[in-house]
């Protein structure tokens, strides 16, 4: 059975890689005087903010339902992940473009690279920390499905964020450093400033793909096609039922809104009807404990041909 991932402790593994990112590029740019690497103190401080966001937008879904919002505020996970994929387009895509431009036409050497490259080695190691975790959580739910797969196909906005936010650090990391090395190694400048704008690019790119994911999510789609599935068969195989004409799906941020169209046996039989769709919908929720909604539309057995 597909459930869903601890969002919250991918999010607070995150969290704290950031935070000691940002530590760590704050000392090195109080020791060096680096301006750049003070920039990229306050991007990390930056990337704190995102997770924080999540936390607040998770923290909101999880509100009760009102007469204002019968269905709950599930969703509200998505605009907060959503507006985590613009900051992560804007503050850190567009301003590394913005950074590795500017070196391009202003290029300097780099002074005392180590502590770059120390700073730098040591986010690698928290970013792959804080991705273990992220992959650990992923690996709960994707089933047999390859990441891309899971990454299309998932409905945990904050889990996708939180991985696409990964992805793209670890990346734009190691790059750094390989473009730190190379300036270092060759004494040119632009290795430093080609560097800098494929960290944006990378970011960019990572944040429309989350974006777009997101997006789908907010609009309102139905749960990924692998708990459809289970859920439809699920459905197919109570005895109950005869035939299962139509199941709607609705995904609600952490819970699940299920409309099941179906033909039932003991239709000729009113309580008897009503019955097995009370037992029916009580098994589907154990089931399935995502289940939160339940709507069912029974339909009785065609009548025999004259």
């Amino acid at each position: 059975m597909a459930g869903n991932g601890d969002s919250t402790r991918a999010i607070f593994f995150a969290l704290g890689a950031n935070l000691s990112i940002a530590v760590a590029k704050g000392v090195a740019a109080f020791v060096t005087g680096s301006g750049a690497m003070l920039a990229e103190t306050v991007h990390s401080f930056a990337d704190c903010g995102n997770q924080l966001l999540l936390l607040l937008g998770l923290r909101q879904s999880r509100r009760p339902v009102t007469p204002e919002y019968p269905l709950g505020y599930g969703r509200a996970i998505y605009f907060w992940s959503f507006l985590v994929a613009v900051m992560l387009f804007s503050v850190g895509g567009m301003f590394s473009v913005y950074e590795g431009v500017h070196k391009l036409q202003h290029p300097g050497p780099l002074e005392q690279w180590w502590w770059a490259a120390g700073v730098l080695v040591f986010a690698i190691v928290a970013e792959g920390i804080s991705m273990r975790a992220c992959l650990q959580e992923i690996n709960k739910v994707r089933g047999g499905r390859s990441l891309w797969e899971w990454f299309r196909e998932s409905r945990q906005a904050e889990l996708v964020v939180i991985f696409g936010e990964d992805l793209a650090a670890l990346a734009g990391l190691v790059l750094a450093l390989a473009a730190v090395l190379l300036t270092v190694a060759t004494g040119n400048p632009l290795w430093d400033a080609l560097g800098t704008i494929g960290i944006g690019l990378l970011l960019i790119v990572v944040a429309v793909l989350v974006a777009i994911e997101v997006k789908a999510m907010l609009i309102g789609q139905s749960v990924d096609p692998f708990l459809q599935k289970q859920i439809s068969e699920f459905l197919a195989g109570r005895p109950e039922i005869s035939e299962v004409l139509h199941v709607i799906t609705l995904q609600q941020g952490s819970d699940v809104l299920v409309s099941t169209h179906a033909r039932m046996r003991r239709s000729h039989d009113g309580p008897a009807m009503l019955e097995d769709i009370d037992q029916v919908e009580r098994a589907l929720k154990a089931q399935f404990p995502v289940v939160r909604w339940s709507f069912f539309e029974p339909e009785g057995e065609d009548p025999p041909a004259a």
